[in-house]
């Protein structure tokens, strides 16, 4: 699994349709009015890379397995969700374990489709969302904190741990503020905070759902919403639902011409993937032989181990060394022999970084 994300946003702002047409189901009934999703849905796709084509060409694979995006939509959220309003607040339970949350916002005007606070402010929108999850994260500190300082007082050191970070997250939300501007202080605080699991600790990925004629540039609403996201540390991008539900229907070989005539380059699916991979610090390596040419995602940074154990746990268990070739040198020498000849075949040992592109073959004994 490359990340999973949770879609929140208000009734109407396009979550439903945007989510079809990402997973390219009908998962996710989309209606124009509110609480049309009555239950999380839950799709994965796969993420596109073109250098896993051109991988598998050149080493002859008989599969391709692309790396997964999870979605998980839920029902629209409205002003006083996290005190029963409405039906989003049972299913904030369902995108606790997300890795981002993608806040979809309504950046068009359109008479005919309700809004639910009779007005288009994409701002107002995303502060109305963040404050029931907020709310909602509050709700849940206020009864944690006061346990964990209990137990701490009685020299429980776990508790001690939560109390500290965990304490933070509460002062931080009593203000106003996301949980998310917590400051861990050493690793056992990062894990705890971790493992708390609050909504407005995960990084924000704001999806601006515009017109099909704002869906190359963008307009006026959305630059609102880069903004907003540039002063956060967020991320943001455009796209127009409506062209990606009509993508959804098309054969593959049609979509780029499609794409062309509208001034695009690429789906929502790959921008928002893209935005994602950035937002989380992502990266993809690559295995390659005769039966599949596979994608695999780990956070910037990890070590070779650390790669090996995104297959199979028994490989970082025993990990022994890594041969690698980087991705430009596999396609222009074609292949592993070609890169061991030119002695560009790597072998990495524990301390490896591993690269963006990185082929890599795992040697390990358990």
């Amino acid at each position: 699994m490359g990340f999973r994300c949770g879609i929140v946003g208000l009734p109407n702002v396009g979550k439903s349709t945007l989510f079809n047409a990402l997973t390219e189901t009908a998962a996710a009934q989309a209606a124009n009015y509110p609480f049309c999703t009555i239950e999380p849905n839950v799709g994965n796709v796969a993420v596109p890379d073109p250098r896993l084509d051109q991988l598998a060409a050149i080493a002859g694979s008989a599969k391709i397995i692309e790396t997964q995006l999870g979605f998980v939509d839920i029902a629209g959220l409205v002003r006083g969700a996290s005190k029963g309003e409405g039906l989003g607040n049972q299913f904030l339970g369902n995108i606790r374990e997300v890795d981002a949350i993608v806040h979809v916002l309504r950046c068009f005007e359109n008479g005919d489709v309700t809004h639910v606070e009779g007005k288009v402010d994409p701002i107002a929108d995303a502060e109305t969302v963040e404050t029931e999850l907020m709310l909602s994260d509050l709700e849940s500190l206020e009864k944690r904190v006061p346990a964990a300082q209990k137990k701490a007082m009685q020299g429980d050191k776990e508790a001690k741990v939560a109390a500290s970070v965990l304490g933070q997250a509460l002062d931080l939300l009593r203000e106003g503020k996301p949980a998310r501007l917590t400051k861990p202080k050493d690793d056992d605080e990062a894990r705890v905070f971790a493992q708390a699991q609050l909504l407005t600790s995960k990084p924000v990925l704001y999806v601006c759902n515009v017109d099909e004629g704002d869906a190359a540039s963008g307009n006026a609403l959305s630059a609102r919403v880069f903004e907003k996201a540039k002063a956060e540390g967020a991320e943001a991008v455009v796209v127009s639902a409506a062209i990606e539900a009509e993508i959804a229907t098309m054969p593959p070989e049609d979509r780029g011409e499609f794409l062309a005539e509208l001034g695009l380059q690429e789906t929502g699916l790959a921008r928002v993937i893209t935005a994602g991979y950035k937002l989380l610090h992502l990266l993809t390596f690559f295995t390659v032989g005769p039966k599949e040419a596979r994608a695999w995602t780990v956070e910037a940074g990890a070590k070779a181990p650390q790669a090996a154990g995104a297959i199979h746990s028994d490989f970082e268990k025993g990990f022994i060394r890594a041969e690698t070739i980087a991705f430009a040198d596999y396609v222009a020498l074609k292949g592993e022999a070609g890169a061991r000849d030119a002695g560009k075949l790597r072998s990495e040992g524990k301390d490896y970084v591993v690269h963006d592109g990185d082929v890599m073959l795992f040697r390990f004994n358990v």
